[in-house]
Order: C-alpha cells, then structure tokens, then sequence
C-alpha cells in the first residue's frame, strides 16, 4: 500500500487580526514557493478542475484580506483559505488553514497536503523538500509545533484521536516555548530555524512504515522526546 504524507504546523489560542493573517500567508506561499516550482502558482477551488483552473489566486496580503471577508472564510476572529495547485487533477497538492482564533477548543492551524500520485510526487516527498515546508510554516505562522509524516504511520502510533504535539513523525518542529529538545541518536538533524525553535529530522529518506529501522527509531525518539517532555498537547499562546 502506498502511504501517503501531510505537513501541518499548529498552535493554540493566539488571537490574531484579518490583516496579520493575511501577511502571515502572504510568507508562507512565498517561502512555500521556494521549495519547489509546483508550489509557486496557487488557485482557489470549485465544483470541478477545469473551473478551478480558471480562479488562479495571487497569495499576496491584499487577495487574502479579500478572501478573509467573505462570509464562508471567516466566523468570529477565526479566518481560513483553501488552495490548491498541480497540472493535473491527480497531481495536485492543497493547503487549508485557519487563523486569528483565541479559542481553546481548537487550534489554528495550516496543513499542506503534497499529491500522491505521479512522478511529482516522489519529488515532493523527499527529506530536503519536506524539511523545507516545515521551515516556511514556522518561520510564517509561528506555530508552537508542526509535523510532516504519513498518515499510516500516525494512525499506528496514536491511538484515538492524534492531538498535535503528542506524536513523532518523520519531520517535527518544536517551537522554543515547548523547551529544549535534546541529544538524539544517528541519523536524526536537527536544525535551528532562526531563534523560533528547532527542525528534528528523523531520516534523510523517506520515512516508511513499511521499514522496521524507521519505526524503531522513530519510537526510540519518542521515548526521549516523551522524557525530555517535549510530546505534550498544545498550550494557550503566552500573551505578549
């Protein structure tokens, strides 16, 4: 069975305006576009593809303050977006959001989902590329952790429903405001993203379920990252 793979970056409770929204996305499709071409050009959706190629999206601060005020995008200080792009219908990647909430009851978010067919897809799907997302979500949303790993493998270690910030995936960020992550065994990086938090790279490969030396490692990581508590649910944004 082919496995297929998500990024999604999260935090709680950080009440934030249309427009910081929208400056904030403005960052993130434009670093997302510096991962790979593909995700340089993004369209808004539809009933069907050929209609959506016909409402190509320009992911500048003022189309999403546009966005943001129709009724279907927003409801109390929470904001959202939903794009996609590929030139196939089969090789398209979507990205969903939502943003500005102060609620407790669930986080913010924004979540890339890469194709999962075609030669794009082994691509995307690789360590540098995926790392890379990784780095664009925390450096534009600030998120307080983010993941990109498959489902299967999430659906095999979580039991129930997988609250973020409680499971290891093949890349992890960890925002300074979780605490220090610490020492972890060959071959996991780990790479610092500005003075925001860490990068934690579990294989430079792609990560499998399918492959026994990447489900131990990946519980062993878990085991110090548990330790060191660092897997806990989100927490309410400190506020400035």
């Amino acid at each position: 069975m082919m496995e297929t793979y998500y990024a999604g970056s999260y935090w709680l409770a950080r009440p934030e305006s249309a427009e910081v929204c929208a400056h904030r996305a403005e960052r993130f499709f434009y670093l997302l576009g510096r991962c790979d071409p593909i995700w340089a050009r993004w369209y808004e959706k539809a009933d069907s593809f050929e209609e959506a190629l016909r409402l190509q999206f320009r992911t500048e601060a003022s189309s999403f303050m546009q966005l943001f005020a129709r009724e279907e995008n927003h409801f109390g200080g929470r904001y959202s977006f939903h794009l996609w792009t590929g030139d196939t219908q089969e090789e398209s990647s979507l990205v969903d959001g939502d943003c500005g909430s102060s609620s407790l009851r669930g986080s913010s978010n924004c979540v890339l989902r890469p194709c999962d067919e075609g030669p794009i897809r082994e691509r995307l799907l690789s360590a540098p590329v995926m790392t890379e997302a990784l780095r664009a979500m925390a450096l534009a949303w600030d998120p307080e952790w983010a993941v990109a790993t498959s489902h299967e493998h999430r659906d095999t270690v979580v039991q129930g429903f997988a609250h973020a910030g409680t499971f290891v995936g093949w890349v992890m960020y960890f925002s300074r405001l979780r605490g220090t992550v610490p020492p972890l065994p060959a071959p996991v990086r780990m790479d610092p993203v500005e003075d925001k938090g860490t990068l934690v790279i579990l294989t430079p490969e792609r990560f499998t379920t399918s492959n026994p030396e990447h489900v131990a490692l990946a519980a062993r990581v878990q085991e110090l990252l548990n330790r060191a508590g660092l897997l806990r649910p989100l927490q309410p944004w400190p506020a400035d």
